[in-house]
C-alpha cells in the first residue's frame, strides 16, 4: 500500500494522500496561490497605514514579504501536522480581514509594535482552545456549523463584487474593470464547459492569466515594479519589538473567538464539499490550533493573524481537487514569494477586478455547500428556526445600511458584530441551539395538546 501511495498518479489528485506528478501538481497550487494572494496582502497595508506613527514604505514593504513567508508556513503545518497542531488537511493559510478593523484600531492609537504584542497573545490563546476543543466542541452542533458555512458565503458576496469592479481604486467600476473581469469570468466558464479531463480544473487558473494578459494590454499592470526591491531577500524576524498592551490584548482575543468561528466553518466546508464526509473532532482541533499557533508566528514575523481562507475553500468545492501534495506546491510558492521579491511583486501586480472575474462564482459555491449541509442536518422546525432567525438577525443587522443598529452598545461590541454577518451569525445560532428545545415539530406539538386534552 506505501508503494501504490508513492508512485505519482494523476488521479491521486482527487485523493486527500498519495503523490501528483510535480509538473502537473504546480498549476494547480499556483491556482491557489493566486486565488488568495492579493487578498493576503491587502490586511497587511491597511493596519499598516493606519498606525501611528507611520510606518514606512519600505517597512510595509518588508511586511508584505514576511505575510507571504508566514502564510506557506502556517499551509504548510496544516497540511503536515507538527504534533498535534494542524489538521491534516488541504487548508490554505493567510492574513485574515477579519481583524482589520481592531488591529488598525489598536494600531492609530498605541502603535504598530502594539498590535504585534496582542496578535502573539491572542495567537497562543486561540491555539490553546484548539487543542482543548474537544471539551467544548460539542456545543457547536452541524445545524450551527452549516449555518455559519452559509454566513460566510453570504459575507463574501460584497468582496467578489468588490473586486469584480476593481478593488477600493477611484476607478472602481471603470468600463475597463468591468470588462476584464467580465472576459476573465466567461474564460473560467468556458474553460470548464470546453476543456475535458482534469485539466477542466484549472478554469481558476486559466481565467486569471487570459485576465492578466488582458489587463497588460489595457494598461492596468505595472511592470516595472516587479524587480524594484532585488531579487532575494530574507524575511526578518521581530522588524518590530513588541509592547503588550492589556486592553489591546482582550479586544484581539475577542476577535480570535470569531475567527476561531470562522475556521470551523470553512473546515466544515471543505471537508463536507471535497471529502464528502463529516468533519473529525481531531481535525476540528487541529485546524485551530493552527490558526491560533500559526497566528503567533505570524506576530512574530510582523504581521497581522492568519486564519483558513474562504475563497481556497471554494476554489476546492468547484474542483474537488483535495490532494495535499499538490496544495504543498502552492505553499511552497509562498515561501519563494517570501524569499524572493520578484515573485512577490509579480502576483501582488495582479488587478483586483481579475480577481473577481475569478472568484465571483467560487464565493456562491460556499452558500452553496453551506446549504446542502443545512438539507444533511434536515428541516426540521428547530433547524429552520436557528438557520433562519440566524441569517436573517447576522445578515440584516450588518449591512451597510443597518449596522448603526449597534450604536447604543460599548464599542468593542460594535467592533466585533457591527460589521460582522459571520460574528452575528454564530453566535444567534449557538444561544439558539443551546436554549431551544430538541423536539419542536408541530404534529409532535399537536399531539401533546390532545393528551393534556
Amino acid at each position: 500500500m506505501s508503494q501504490e501511495k508513492s508512485v505519482a498518479r494523476m488521479e491521486n489528485i482527487y485523493k486527500l494522500d498519495g503523490r501528483v506528478p510535480i509538473g502537473k501538481a504546480i498549476p494547480f497550487g499556483l491556482q491557489h496561490v493566486l486565488a488568495m494572494f492579493v487578498s493576503n496582502l491587502a490586511p497587511i497595508t491597511i493596519i499598516a497605514g493606519a498606525a501611528q506613527p507611520a510606518l514606512t514604505q519600505q517597512e510595509i514593504a518588508m511586511l508584505l514579504q514576511n505575510a507571504m513567508f508566514a502564510a506557506g508556513i502556517a499551509t504548510f503545518i496544516q497540511l503536515y501536522p507538527v504534533w498535534k497542531v494542524g489538521a491534516k488537511l488541504p487548508i490554505v493559510m493567510g492574513v485574515s480581514f477579519t481583524f482589520v478593523t481592531i488591529l488598525s484600531t489598536i494600531a492609530a492609537n498605541f502603535g504598530y509594535p502594539t498590535v504585534i504584542g496582542a496578535v502573539i497573545v491572542g495567537g497562543c490563546f486561540e491555539g490553546v482552545l484548539g487543542l482543548l476543543a474537544k471539551y467544548w466542541k460539542r456545543i457547536i452542533t452541524p445545524i450551527v456549523a452549516a449555518t455559519v458555512v452559509t454566513a460566510i458565503g453570504f459575507s463574501l458576496f460584497t468582496v467578489g463584487a468588490r473586486s469584480f469592479g476593481g478593488g477600493y481604486g477611484d476607478d472602481f467600476g471603470s468600463k475597463e474593470n468591468l470588462i476584464i473581469a467580465t472576459v476573465t469570468l466567461l474564460t473560467c466558464i468556458g474553460w470548464s464547459i470546453f476543456v475535458k479531463g482534469y485539466m477542466k480544473q484549472l478554469s481558476v487558473l486559466a481565467g486569471l492569466i487570459v485576465g492578466y494578459i488582458l489587463s497588460i494590454f489595457m494598461g492596468k499592470v505595472d511592470l516595472s515594479l516587479i524587480f524594484s526591491d532585488g531579487f532575494v531577500s530574507l524575511p526578518r524576524l521581530f522588524p518590530f519589538t513588541p509592547q503588550f498592551n492589556i486592553g489591546a490584548i482582550l479586544s484581539v482575543c475577542i476577535i480570535f473567538l470569531v475567527s476561531a468561528a470562522e475556521t470551523i466553518g470553512d473546515t466544515t466546508a471543505m471537508v463536507a464539499s471535497g471529502l464528502n464526509r463529516e468533519i473529525t473532532e481531531k481535525e476540528i482541533s487541529g485546524s485551530l490550533a493552527c490558526d491560533g499557533f500559526g497566528s503567533s508566528i505570524s506576530g512574530l514575523f510582523g504581521c497581522a493573524p492568519v486564519t483558513s481562507f474562504s475563497q481556497n475553500v471554494g476554489l476546492i468545492a468547484m474542483t474537488k481537487v483535495v490532494n495535499r501534495f499538490t496544495i504543498a506546491t502552492g505553499a511552497v510558492a509562498m515561501l519563494l514569494a517570501g524569499l524572493l521579491p520578484p515573485v512577490g511583486h509579480f502576483f501582488a501586480s495582479l488587478p483586483q477586478s481579475v480577481l473577481g472575474g475569478c472568484t465571483i462564482m467560487m464565493f456562491g459555491s460556499i452558500v452553496v455547500s453551506g446549504m446542502q449541509m443545512i438539507a444533511s442536518c434536515g428541516f426540521s422546525q428547530r433547524n429552520i428556526v436557528i438557520a433562519s432567525l440566524s441569517l436573517a438577525v447576522g445578515i440584516g443587522f450588518t449591512s451597510s445600511t443597518e449596522s448603526s443598529i449597534w450604536h447604543i452598545f460599548p464599542s468593542i461590541v460594535q467592533t466585533v458584530f457591527g460589521e460582522n454577518v459571520v460574528a452575528v451569525v454564530f453566535v444567534v445560532a449557538l444561544i439558539l441551539s443551546a436554549i431551544l428545545p430538541k423536539n419542536m415539530e408541530v404534529a409532535k406539538l399537536t399531539e401533546s395538546v390532545e393528551e393534556g386534552k
